[in-house]
């Protein structure tokens, strides 16, 4: 997906955060280890629970920037810049994502909308749900409604066999906002990745976060406020594959030559795809009913 080059933000939509020394996260080592806590947190899980996947140890806590300190993103300005770097194609992401869901989850869920946090950081940072470094990955975190992103950690989606394309970065940030309609909803505390299974109700949410994913790229590029060209078909194969890349049986088949279905706790790479093609083809949040509630305006 492409931003038009000449649409400009008003003000910061993304704080930073980060940097210095800090302590790391005992993953048991090796690629592996980075690649399981990329599925934990890549779409969604929670930095602070990262002891009960890996047996960790601690890591050294470090305070947040003063906000009031924070300069934000500035070299994103414009829709070039949001094309040429991938911080600032968060930062525009997040901007388009917050203008389709303002107007959405009124009209389709009854609900209002309120734009979550978003931090873009640098190395590690600490968020309300506790420590989180490049290595954890993006993340939503429910105790003070933001969405993290290291940037860096996009570079790990080859090695998932996924595409490290704009889309398929759009897209994971895309997932992580679904996580904070699902707060807005009230259903995000359902997700319990202590009793996992590929019909648990984490896996049910991750899918549906995955499917209000799809229904962004659906309605992205239309009507004059637009902020991105026209979507094509290769873009949205892009983001198909990351779906699928990010799967459990294909993380498991990758990091330990395993599939464990009784293990899974965000779908395999074909509910991932199936779900983002149900937002994607349809649009609406009746379609991504996962949890069978009736709460969707048709």
């Amino acid at each position: 997906m492409t931003f038009k080059g000449d649409i400009q933000k008003s003000g910061n939509r993304a704080r930073t955060g980060g940097g210095g020394r800090t302590g790391s996260v005992v993953a048991g080592g090796g690629i592996g280890g980075l690649l399981i806590i990329g599925l934990f947190l890549l779409l969604g899980g929670n930095p602070g629970d990262i002891g009960q996947i890996t047996g960790g140890g601690q890591a050294q806590q470090q305070q947040p920037a003063d906000p009031a300190q924070d300069p934000g993103l500035a070299h994103c300005q414009t829709g070039d810049d949001a094309n040429q770097y991938a911080d600032c194609r968060v930062e525009f992401t997040a901007i388009s994502l917050d203008q389709m869901w303002t107007e959405v989850l009124p009209q389709q869920a009854g609900l209002e909308y309120r734009e979550p946090g978003l931090v873009v950081f640098e190395d590690a940072t600490q968020s309300g749900c506790g420590y989180a470094s490049a290595n954890t990955g993006p993340f939503y975190c429910g105790g003070d409604q933001s969405a993290y992103f290291d940037v860096s950690f996009f570079n790990q989606l080859e090695q998932l066999g996924g595409e490290n394309a704009p889309l398929a970065q759009m897209y994971i940030v895309a997932h992580e906002f679904g996580h904070h309609i699902q707060y807005i909803e009230g259903t995000l505390d359902l997700i319990d990745y202590n009793n996992p299974g590929e019909d648990s109700t984490a896996v049910l949410l991750e899918l549906q976060a995955d499917c209000y994913a799809g229904m962004w790229v659906n309605r992205a590029d239309e009507g004059q406020d637009a902020m991105l060209q026209t979507v094509t078909p290769e873009q949205v194969e892009s983001a198909i594959n990351t779906a699928r890349a990010v799967g459990d049986d294909n993380i498991q088949r990758r990091s330990t030559g395993e599939v464990q279905p009784d293990l899974w706790t965000h779908g395999s790479s074909e509910q991932r795809q199936e779900a983002f093609l149900r937002g994607y083809n349809s649009g609406n949040m009746s379609s991504c009913d996962y949890l069978n509630t009736g709460n969707y305006a048709a």
